[in-house]
């Protein structure tokens, strides 16, 4: 089999490892976070939308990151939930739906990297070019920045899967729980030295160029800080910006965590796990991070849950 040129069209996904007994805890743990993503992502989404005082670019741009958050959490979840009932026998998916999942996940992943670079543009301008900042970004500029993010991801992601499909298959298992440009050209027994030379450079350059920005970002936030005098502004740029700092370091470790588990053969069933649990989680951690640690954000929702109260409070 591994020496002959496998022509069906079926991939073998191997999935998670979980025993019967924590079968059932372990689909409604992963359904309730998926659920929670979802909701809380697209009730920000909506959020902002309603509330004309949230138009502006720092929101709008977050709608780019919860957008694309609901989109990779819908990829991956319900496949995964689907499996977990299945025996790993009977785990299969067919090589075109294969490729649209490998696409989709490393659009996901590459657009949450070029939203938190486009994200964390807006904080310099507010903070270190404050005077100019309505000028600067406009609603014109938020449409821009925010086609830069998905469609440079896009374009990169087209060109990592077409390099992949274009070889041949010998192999119809994949050792991962979803499918992946790795896990793709590994089904093949041509020369894949391309596909390693462009994988590492476009990994290269979308890490490097968000470690980059993001350095050179708060290195200057920080000076603007220490030099200010206004303590009330430097507590808000402070508050702005570790909630997107925090987000970025959470995001850069998941990817960094799964990229040494690669690394250990013999750690296989935890990647798995850790992959699977940062594509659910992530999104839910976002919204939780974003919705609740901004003022703004915080007070339009207790406004809206406590105004389903105020008719009742008013008929007494």
């Amino acid at each position: 089999m591994e020496n002959q040129t496998f022509n069906e069209d079926i991939i073998l996904l191997e999935g998670l490892k979980v025993s019967s007994q924590y079968s059932i805890p372990a689909f409604f743990l992963l359904l309730l976070i998926y659920i929670f993503a979802v909701v809380s992502n697209v009730s920000l989404v909506a959020l902002v939308f309603m509330k004309t005082s949230l138009h502006q670019p720092m929101y709008l741009l977050l709608c780019n990151m919860s957008i694309n958050d609901v989109f990779g959490a819908t990829i991956v979840t319900p496949h995964i939930l689907r499996d977990i009932f299945l025996p790993q026998s009977e785990r299969y998916i067919t090589y075109v739906d294969c490729v649209i999942q490998a696409f989709c996940i490393h659009l996901y992943a590459g657009t949450t990297h070029t939203v938190l670079m486009v994200m964390a543009f807006d904080r310099n301008v507010a903070i270190c070019n404050p005077l100019r900042y309505t000028t600067i970004m406009t609603n014109k500029m938020v449409v821009k920045l925010s086609l830069w993010a998905w469609t440079t991801v896009l374009v990169l992601v087209a060109i990592l899967l077409g390099l992949t499909i274009r070889l041949s298959r010998c192999r119809h298992v994949i050792l991962n729980p979803y499918c992946d440009n790795a896990s793709l050209f590994s089904l093949s027994c041509e020369s894949v030295l391309i596909n390693h030379i462009y994988g590492l450079g476009y990994t290269a350059f979308l890490l490097g160029s968000s470690i980059i920005i993001m350095s050179l970002t708060y290195l200057k936030i920080a000076a603007v800080c220490l030099r200010g005098k206004n303590k009330a502004l430097n507590r808000k740029a402070l508050q702005t910006c570790t909630t997107h700092l925090v987000v970025y370091i959470f995001v850069l470790l998941s990817a960094l965590i799964i990229v040494v588990l690669h690394r250990f053969p013999q750690l296989s069933d935890h990647r798995k796990a850790a992959a699977v649990l940062c594509e659910v989680t992530l999104p839910a951690f976002h919204a939780v991070i974003y919705g609740l640690q901004i003022k703004e954000i915080k007070q339009r929702i207790s406004a809206l849950f406590f105004s389903c109260k105020m008719p009742q409070i008013k008929l007494k």
